[in-house]
């Protein structure tokens, strides 16, 4: 907004929709004023409803471009990637077990996942039968090739998206992390005890119901300093792991500047569970 009278509109033209919704966005007034009337009379507006006709435009204009942003930014990216590399990877392995029925049936043999697909799709036909049988298992391996290309494209833009969560979790661990909190500001907002269950949620759920168990874990499971400390210890592993990638995900949020130095405590806390055999905290 302009020093003169802190209204919006002040010296914009009534058609400049793009000024009009940069204003909406990023303008402020000290005190509430009459608005409408100001526009009128500086000539914005030849009366009050066109005045919030344009009013509503320009907010329509500025919301449209923050939720483009917001969708086109590079955590938005990896979220919906990470969702798809799952998709695929679902439906691949699905695929191949009914491949696998379909092939044994028809040749007598046994073979399981999407190898044995390959090597179906690799087959000459002889019947109708067997194309069909091909171009399912060729359906199959495209889908599983598919999912490998999504995961070489996370583990290639991920640590520009989120450096210190990527290097403490992994590329694919952190893309999955941001997804399951909808995001990485969501997930820097996160506390630690909510990141180290992201993924357990049907866990969690049957345990706030008195059905089971507090979780330890949910996908934060996968990675090393959980999956391959003993299980006495796991609790542990996995609350110094989370705790980490907490303040990591915050980092990356609010700054994005590489900080080694979370590395490097991580490796020692995790050093410290296994080697005592104990809770380090």
């Amino acid at each position: 907004m302009t020093e003169d009278t802190g209204a919006w509109f002040a010296g914009l033209d009534p058609e400049d929709a793009a000024g009009a919704a940069d204003r909406i966005e990023s303008g402020r007034a000290d005190e509430p004023a009459d608005w409408p009337q100001q526009a009128v009379e500086s000539g914005f507006a030849a009366d009050e409803a066109e005045y919030y006709e344009r009013l509503q435009r320009a907010t329509i204009t500025a919301t449209e471009a923050a939720v483009h942003e917001r969708e086109t930014a590079g955590d938005q990216q990896l979220v919906h990637a990470v969702r798809a590399m799952a998709d695929c990877e679902r439906t691949a392995n699905e695929l191949a077990e009914r491949v696998a029925e379909w092939g044994g049936s028809r040749y007598g043999e046994s073979g399981s996942g999407v190898e044995y697909a390959r090597e179906i799709a690799e087959r000459a036909s002889e019947n109708r039968g067997d194309e069909a049988l091909r171009s399912l298992a060729e359906r199959t391996v495209s889908l599983s090739e598919e999912a490998d290309e999504l995961r070489a494209f996370i583990e290639r833009t991920a640590p520009a998206a989120a450096p210190n969560l990527s290097a403490l979790a992994g590329p694919v661990l952190a893309a999955r992390l941001i997804s399951l909190a909808g995001g990485l500001e969501p997930l820097a907002k996160q506390p630690s005890g909510t990141v180290q269950v992201l993924g357990a949620e049907d866990a969690l759920f049957a345990h706030l119901k008195g059905n089971a168990p507090s979780p330890k874990h949910g996908i934060i499971f996968t990675h090393k300093y959980v999956s391959g400390t003993r299980r006495e210890e796991r609790g542990s592993a996995a609350r110094a792991l989370a705790g980490k990638l907490s303040i990591a995900a915050r980092v990356d949020h609010y700054s994005g500047e590489r900080k080694p130095e979370l590395d490097a405590e991580l490796d020692e806390r995790i050093e410290r569970i296994r080697s005592r055999g104990g809770d380090a905290e």
